[in-house]
């Protein structure tokens, strides 16, 4: 018989512990707090204050309860009760017997309950949450030799394997949720395939691969076991073979010859091949599983240079410089985030020509929609593992509960291509760094480091790697991020860092972000506010909306946020009190930080991979809020995000002049400047291309000196060409002037940027004089703009439904540009550009 499987999504009601009023489940997978919303009783918490209106259902536990009819049970078959993920202290009952107890959120579940279902006709599931805020702080109080120290949320949160931003972050809510998070159903089967691994060998000539598929059987009757297995690339049958089944695995080889590789978006295809397996029990189908892999390989590069050590990213014999994005759980109630969602979000990064994504390891072990939606779009993950700003106990009962999950979620992701490397935890070094906890790198027994007050080492360094090694074995580990052989943190020469000194720490100018990187810069960002309708969205009153208002406050958790996104206003801008203009001032700073960050560390990859990638913090929201995000919870990017697609651009042209700290020297100009304009080119071949600097003045558009033109410029592959470099004579040249750069391929402009005078608030940017024309090109709509004098990041309203091609644009004379709009807008555009005082619309 082929397995039946029941989804037991439906029928479900809840109720608090304490109350005897059962309410209806619209659906499962779900969360207490979407379940009460839907009921009325629970307004949105990402509205207002109702955040704090929504604690008291974090300090409370719920009962899930559903009745089902017992499936039909052929002879020789069992029923597995079988649960993806439970959300976290659970205890399940069949027919009022305990079944499972669970306290792990991100493990799955499988119970044999054919014994318990004997009687056919209803039977009761019950699913008891204990609440897991108390939980915590009961376990926490059980062990007071351990030191509870770390970075967000309670400290008690270190003792619960569960979503640790549940507990609050600095972007984010306290949002205890509790549920069955993710699916649950009824399997009914006498055999079946509990595991199907394609694993792949590319030749180091990469003509031919070996694609083996292990499957482990799982059977409850004595019969003939069957595999029939099947290759396939785009629906077209490759290769396929019967393999009988001995013991609990077997397995098959195939030999592909010249196979279509996995590449990250941009530098390849995306070539996905199918290994399907069915088994058969004396002939007869039982089973059937499938999985879409790649053929690709993928290294860590860490070799001795002149900077120190190498750490970047080599796939299928190829260096590439990882430009991306930090990801956190797309929202605090985890199954609202639909597999669309998720695809929605992957897509970005790849229009924003972003090629890895970081999950962070305070959230959680992604959607199975997630991963695929990489693997089909091309963008690499950096998986942390679930450690996250904090000292972590490491009791037996707690180390075997990691070492199944590990198993377990390794064992659900290690097929797709999209993964390159896991990462131990977050931060949890640099807690150990601050808070003085022993770490001795040269000490290599794991038994002692067990009995030091940094106990987790041995969870980064010996469990991990260990699991690792068995169930994903050709997949890089990295026992922590930031980590580099045992250093500090904060050393530049090794491994990763998470450069924080611009916004926390020392807050430094953000235009020399450049300066602060190391080998692989893995955390950085600048925050700044969402667009004005997200904020609509969460600030009920009109009186309101003004930037330093209460709400507007108490949705930006991150310490501290007043002074410091005040220090970065106030040192580059001139600052504003209306809530319109406050919101693109602070959009501006992070599109310019993230321009600084981007633009230098991508020109250190040609020099020897002095800088291997980039990944800001962050790409998203879990909820709306003012963060560090460049795309805000409702899948708006702000400029930033333009900002960085520009610095990514397949070539890319810069210029910059050298950095004068005016609050150093005390407001006095310089008298020369140094500049240099150099191409940063992704490409593996050499390209040939011509550039044009301009001189312009600021106040009258006018060119202060003769461009200079240079021609037949070869652009060396996967690298950077410096191209002209020269002083500016502040005194024949007087400021304020910019420096414009364009660069042509083929006759077409590739690529553009524009230097300006630091700091923007010593210039008089209030009479541009910029033209606007909208033409059709078929279902789009052109922008066609051009300005007489110099313009400051022009920002064209996102709107829902429209795409935009480019946003957040400099415009300068006698270059005019062009932004593409893909969607059809239901409202007027709405723009406005540095010096403006109040937005305009597009006739």
């Amino acid at each position: 018989m082929s397995m039946n499987v029941q989804s037991l999504s439906s029928g479900w009601s809840f109720k608090d512990r304490e109350s005897s009023d059962w309410l209806p489940v619209t659906a499962v997978p779900s969360v207490v707090q979407q379940d009460l919303i839907a009921n009325n009783k629970l307004d949105d918490p990402y509205i207002g204050f109702k955040e704090l209106d929504a604690r008291w259902v974090n300090e409370k536990s719920w009962i899930y309860r559903t009745v089902f009819e017992k499936p039909e049970t052929p002879a020789g078959s069992v029923i597995v009760l079988v649960f993806d993920g439970l959300d976290t202290f659970a205890k399940v009952r069949l027919d009022g017997q305990v079944i499972l107890e669970s306290d792990n959120m991100f493990l799955g579940y499988r119970v044999d309950v054919t014994q318990v279902l004997a009687a056919d006709g209803e039977h009761t599931l019950e699913v008891e949450f204990d609440c897991a805020l108390l939980k915590a702080r009961e376990l926490r109080s059980k062990d007071p030799g351990h030191k509870w120290v770390g970075f967000n949320g309670d400290p008690a949160r270190m003792a619960v394997r569960k979503a640790q931003y549940h507990w609050g972050w600095d972007w984010g809510p306290v949002l205890m949720t509790a549920g069955i998070w993710r699916a649950v159903r009824l399997e009914v089967y006498s055999a079946r395939i509990s595991n199907l691994w394609p694993q792949t060998r590319l030749a180091a000539d990469y003509q031919t691969a070996e694609v083996t598929a292990l499957v482990e059987v799982e059977s409850f009757v004595d019969a003939d076991h069957t595999v029939q297995f099947t290759l396939s690339l785009k629906g077209n049958e490759i290769a396929s073979q019967d393999i009988p089944v001995s013991g609990k695995t077997t397995q098959v080889t195939f030999r592909v010859n010249n196979p279509e590789l996995w590449w990250p978006h941009g530098y390849g295809e995306q070539t996905l091949y199918e290994v399907s397996a069915s088994l058969l029990s004396n002939g007869v189908k039982a089973d059937h599983d499938s999985k879409k892999f790649g053929i690709r390989t993928a290294e860590i590069v860490q070799q001795p240079d002149k900077h120190g050590k190498s750490f970047f990213f080599r796939i299928n014999g190829r260096d590439i410089f990882c430009g991306g994005s930090c990801w956190i759980p797309a929202d605090s109630l985890l199954p609202a985030v639909s597999a669309e969602r998720y695809r929605k979000w992957i897509q970005l990064m790849v229009a924003g020509r972003q090629v890895m994504i970081r999950v962070w390891g305070g959230g959680i072990y992604e959607d199975d929609a997630f991963y695929e939606a990489c693997d089909e779009l091309g963008v690499l993950v950096w998986q942390d593992f679930m450690f996250g700003c904090g000292n972590y106990p490491t009791w037996p009962e707690m180390l075997e509960s990691v070492r199944q999950e590990t198993t377990y979620n390794l064992r659900r992701m290690r097929h797709h291509p999209s993964i390159v490397l896991y990462a131990g935890n977050n931060e949890d070094y640099q807690v150990a760094e601050s808070e003085g906890l022993t770490y001795n790198y040269e000490d290599k027994d794991p038994a002692s480091w067990l009995k030091t007050d940094f106990p987790a080492r041995y969870i980064y360094e010996k469990l991990l790697p260990e699991v690792v090694a068995e169930h994903s074995p050709d997949t890089f580990y990295h026992p922590g991020s930031p980590w580099g052989d045992g250093k500090i943190s904060s050393d530049k020469t090794v491994g990763d860092m998470h450069q924080w000194n611009v916004w926390h720490g020392t807050q430094e100018k953000y235009q020399i972000f450049d300066t602060l990187g190391g080998r692989f810069n893995s955390e950085f960002g600048m925050e700044a506010f969402p667009h004005i309708s997200t904020i609509d969205y969460f600030v009920e009153r009109s009186e309101d909306k003004f930037p330093q208002s209460h709400v507007i406050d108490f949705h930006n958790k991150a310490d501290g946020h007043e002074r410091r996104l005040a220090t970065y206003l106030v040192e580059n801008l001139r600052t504003a009190t209306d809530l319109e203009t406050y919101i693109y001032l602070t959009q501006v700073v992070q599109a310019e930080t993230m321009m600084f960050g981007y633009r230098g560390w991508r020109r250190q990859w040609g020099d020897e991979r002095h800088c291997g990638g980039a990944l800001l913090w962050q790409l998203n929201d879990c909820w709306p809020t003012i963060s560090w995000a460049i795309v805000d919870y409702f899948l708006k990017p702000k400029p930033a995000y333009y900002a960085v697609k520009r610095v990514l651009n397949p070539i890319a042209v810069a210029v910059r002049r050298e950095h004068h700290d005016w609050s150093v020297a005390h407001a006095q100009p310089p008298k020369t400047s140094q500049y240099e304009v150099w191409i940063a080119s992704n490409q593996f071949e050499a390209v040939q291309g011509k550039v044009e600097l301009r001189f312009i003045s600021v106040n009258t558009g006018d060119e202060i000196r003769a461009p200079i033109v240079r021609d037949n410029i070869t652009i060396a592959p996967n690298g950077t060409t410096d191209i002209i470099d020269g002083v500016i004579d502040h005194i024949a040249e007087p400021e304020p002037h910019v420096l414009a750069v364009r660069l042509w391929v083929d006759n077409q402009i590739v690529a553009r940027d524009v230097d300006w005078p630091q700091p923007f608030k010593y210039l008089n940017l209030s009479d541009r004089q910029l033209h606007i024309q909208r033409r059709s090109e078929q279902k789009d709509e052109v922008l066609v703009i051009s300005a007489r004098k110099p313009v400051k990041c022009i920002v064209f309203e996102e709107q829902d439904g429209v795409q935009l091609g480019d946003n957040a644009i400099d415009i300068v004379p006698g270059d005019e540009q062009t932004i593409q709009l893909n969607g059809r807008r239901a409202e007027p555009l709405r723009y406005r550009y540095l010096g403006q005082e109040f937005y305009e619309t597009v006739e």
